[in-house]
Formats: C-alpha cells, sequence, structure tokens
C-alpha cells in the first residue's frame, strides 16, 4: 500500500460517495466521510472493513458548516491529502422557462457553491500544512461536457466545476496542489434510477442507457489520488461504453 493518506469526501452517504470512500478505506487510509445525514454515513463507515473512517456532518451549502468540517480534520488529524469533491444535487427533465428561482438555487448552492466553499477551505489546509500540497478532485459530469435535455440547473453548475478546476489547478501549481475532474456517465445511483427504463434524448425520443457500477468510479478516483503530487490528470472521463455521449446530439 501507497504511504497512508487523510481523505475527506462529501456526500459520503450514498452512491459514488459512499463507493469512492469504501475503496479509500479497502486500502487503509483515513477517510472523513461528510454528509447530512448521520445515519447513511454510519451505514458507509459500518460497511468499510479496513482503514479509519470518521463520520462528520457537514451541509455543504452552509459556510460555517464546512468552515467547522475543515477545522475538524485539521485539529484531528493536522492534514489534508485528498479533497474528493463530490456533493450534489439534480433538477432534470424542466425546460428553462420552467424552472423556479426556488428550484435553481439549491442547485447552484450545492453543486457549485458547495464545491467552492470546500474546495477554498481545504486549499487553505493545503498551501499551509508540512509537507505541504495536496489533491482537490472535483465531480463534474458527462455534463460539464454535454447537456442533457432539460438540465439548464445541472449543466450550468457542471459547466461551471470545469471552470473551478482550471482555476484551482492554476493557483494551485506554487503550493504543490493538484486539482483534477473526473466526468461521470451513467453510474448506478439513485440520480441515474431510471436510465435503464428509459430517459428523454436530443431526438426527442425516450431511449433506455447502460449503467456502470459505482466502483469503477471508485476505482479511478483512486487511481487518479494515488498520483505523486508532480503529476495530475487535470480531466478524466468513465462512461458506460454504449450509453449515447459520443454523438447525443
Amino acid at each position: 500500500m501507497s504511504d497512508p493518506k487523510i481523505v475527506l469526501i462529501t456526500g459520503a452517504g450514498s452512491g459514488i460517495g459512499r463507493a469512492t470512500a469504501l475503496q479509500f478505506l479497502a486500502h487503509g487510509h483515513t477517510v472523513a466521510l461528510a454528509g447530512r445525514q448521520t445515519k447513511l454515513l454510519e451505514e458507509t463507515a459500518n460497511l468499510a472493513g479496513h482503514g479509519t473512517a470518521r463520520i462528520l456532518l457537514c451541509d455543504v451549502t452552509k459556510e460555517k458548516s464546512v468552515i467547522d468540517t475543515f477545522d475538524a480534520i485539521n485539529k484531528e488529524f493536522g492534514r489534508l491529502d485528498v479533497l474528493f469533491n463530490n456533493a450534489g444535487t439534480a433538477l432534470l427533465y424542466k425546460l428553462i422557462d420552467e424552472i423556479t428561482l426556488e428550484e435553481w438555487k439549491p442547485v447552484v448552492d450545492t453543486n457549485l457553491t458547495g464545491a467552492f466553499l470546500c474546495a477554498r477551505e481545504a486549499f487553505k489546509l493545503m498551501r499551509n500544512q508540512s509537507p505541504r500540497g495536496g489533491r482537490i478532485i472535483n465531480n463534474g459530469s458527462i455534463s460539464a461536457q454535454v447537456p442533457r435535455p432539460g438540465s439548464t440547473a445541472y449543466t450550468a453548475t457542471k459547466h461551471a466545476i470545469t471552470g473551478l478546476t482550471k482555476s484551482i489547478s492554476l493557483d494551485g501549481r506554487p503550493f504543490d496542489i493538484a486539482c483534477g475532474q473526473i466526468d461521470i456517465g451513467n453510474a448506478a445511483t439513485a440520480i441515474t434510477e431510471n436510465m435503464p427504463k428509459g430517459v428523454p434524448q436530443a431526438d426527442g425520443s425516450v431511449a433506455p442507457e447502460p449503467v456502470i457500477d459505482p466502483k469503477l468510479v471508485a476505482e479511478a478516483v483512486y487511481n487518479m489520488a494515488m498520483l505523486p503530487l508532480e503529476a495530475n490528470v487535470p480531466f478524466m472521463t468513465i462512461m458506460a461504453n454504449k450509453m449515447p455521449y459520443i454523438g447525443r446530439g
């Protein structure tokens, strides 16, 4: 095993966050499981056979909650090696003129502002710890590249994550902070549960789409995270091979 790392994963109570947490824990790393629901985080921790899991209640849309989470990391471990900025939500299958501000704001607050707050606090820790440096991995999505029908809010935030990733990557260079992004297509989670049954396509039809095991995504995140800090994967796309992404429109 490589040197044990201190890892923080947001949205660790389910889906990709849970799978990724279990991947790091299986390799003996210390993982802070961040999320809003204690029960789900405890379920993730109980599934781990190895490593050290710490449960940290955190609402990424609340600045104080995020600051408190990173303060707890610093107090207990004195450093942070990896942040997987994973927490997210979606508003799908609504045209832009059907979206209210009340529906728009939670998506932006979670997917973009939440990612910014977590990245900001991680950057601060990594910049000032000794030895300095670390890695931030943002969960982008295929929608960071191309939209689905009726996905204005989600797509806008995921495109913004790409800009956030690029800016952090550039600003982090003098401090040995690497930042990359994983764009995921059709991992089998709650957000994709309807895809095998059929979802709207760009041509107006409804068609089933294949999904992949979140464990495959977790392995990809882990491989990105284990690179030495002199190397970086700025962008990785992992997807179900037969999903209609290339040629989506």
